[in-house]
C-alpha cells in the first residue's frame, strides 16, 4: 500500500515518526508522501525524507496560506528540484469554504504551482472545496499541457468527477468515504475507473471508522483500502495492487 498523502510534519506524528513508521511497514506501506504546506513545513519535510526509504516528500503553498506565503513559478520548481526525493507539487488548490486567504490570491498562486508542475513534468496535488467550478476551468486551461494532477481527498459531485476524468485526473480516497454520512460520495467512486484510483491518510487529520474522532496516522489506510475495495466490488489485494501502481506510474516511481 501507499499513503499519497499525509502531513508527517504536523503534531503528533513529527515526534513520535519512528513508531509511525514501524506501524506503517507492519500493515503493508510501501511509500508515504509528505505534504508541504508552507515555506516553513517544506523544512521539516526535508529532514523527515531522509529519516526512512519509504517517505517522500512534495513542495507546495496550500490554499489556506497563500496569503503569507506567496510564491512564484520559479521558486516552486528550484524548491522542488533540491531533493530527488521531492516527487510531486502541491498541496495546491482553492478553498472557497473558509477564504483564509483572498480569492485572487489562490487563483494566483494555483496557477503558478500548475505551471511549474508542468515545466517539471511532476504530478500537481490539488485541493478543492467550495470550488469545483473554479477548480476545473482552471485546470481546463492547462489541457493541452497535459498537466498530471492528482485530486487530493476527493470529496466532489459525480459530476465534478465525470469533468476532471476528461483531463485525465486521479483521484485518492481518504477517510472520509468510511463515514456513515458519505453515501453520496461512495457512489462517486464507484464510477470513477479502478486505474485513476489512490488512496490516502491526509493523517492526522479525517481518520477512518473504526478510529474516527482520534489522531489519524499512515497505518489507519488500510480501513480506507478496505472500504473503497468494497464500494469498487473488488478483493482488498486487487484494490492495494492497483493503487499502489497507480501512485507509481503517475509519480514515475518503481
Amino acid at each position: 500500500m501507499i499513503d499519497s498523502h499525509c502531513h508527517l510534519d504536523h503534531e503528533p506524528l513529527i515526534n513520535d515518526l519512528e513508531n509511525i513508521i514501524k506501524r506503517s511497514k507492519i500493515v503493508g506501506i510501501e511509500k508515504l508522501l509528505t505534504i508541504c504546506t508552507t515555506h516553513k513545513s517544506f523544512e521539516n519535510i526535508l529532514k523527515i525524507i531522509k529519516k526512512d526509504d519509504i517517505i517522500f516528500g512534495t513542495f507546495g503553498i496550500h490554499p489556506h496560506e497563500a496569503k503569507d506565503n506567496p510564491i512564484s513559478k520559479d521558486v516552486i520548481i528550484e524548491k522542488a528540484s533540491i531533493d530527488n526525493k521531492i516527487i510531486g507539487i502541491g498541496e495546491t488548490g482553492l478553498d472557497f469554504f473558509y477564504n483564509h486567504s483572498d480569492k485572487d490570491q489562490q487563483i494566483e498562486s494555483f496557477e503558478h504551482h500548475i505551471k511549474a508542475s508542468i515545466e517539471l513534468n511532476y504530478p500537481l496535488i490539488v485541493h478543492s472545496r467550495n470550488a469545483e467550478p473554479e477548480t476545473f476551468d482552471i485546470l481546463n486551461k492547462y489541457k493541452d499541457q497535459k498537466p498530471k494532477i492528482l485530486m487530493h481527498c476527493f470529496t466532489g459531485s459525480s459530476e465534478f468527477a465525470n469533468e476532471l476524468l476528461t483531463l485525465n485526473c486521479f483521484f485518492s480516497a481518504s477517510g472520509i468515504i468510511t463515514f456513515k454520512n458519505s453515501l453520496k460520495l461512495q457512489e462517486t467512486f464507484k464510477i470513477i475507473p479502478l486505474d485513476k484510483l489512490l488512496i490516502e491518510t491526509d493523517s492526522p487529520f479525517l481518520a477512518p471508522v473504526p478510529n474516527r474522532g482520534k489522531k489519524n496516522e499512515p497505518s489507519f489506510i488500510k480501513f480506507t483500502a478496505q472500504k473503497l475495495s468494497e464500494i469498487k466490488g473488488i478483493e482488498y489485494s486487487k484494490l492495494v495492487e492497483n493503487t499502489t501502481k497507480n501512485f507509481n506510474n503517475l509519480f514515475s516511481i518503481n
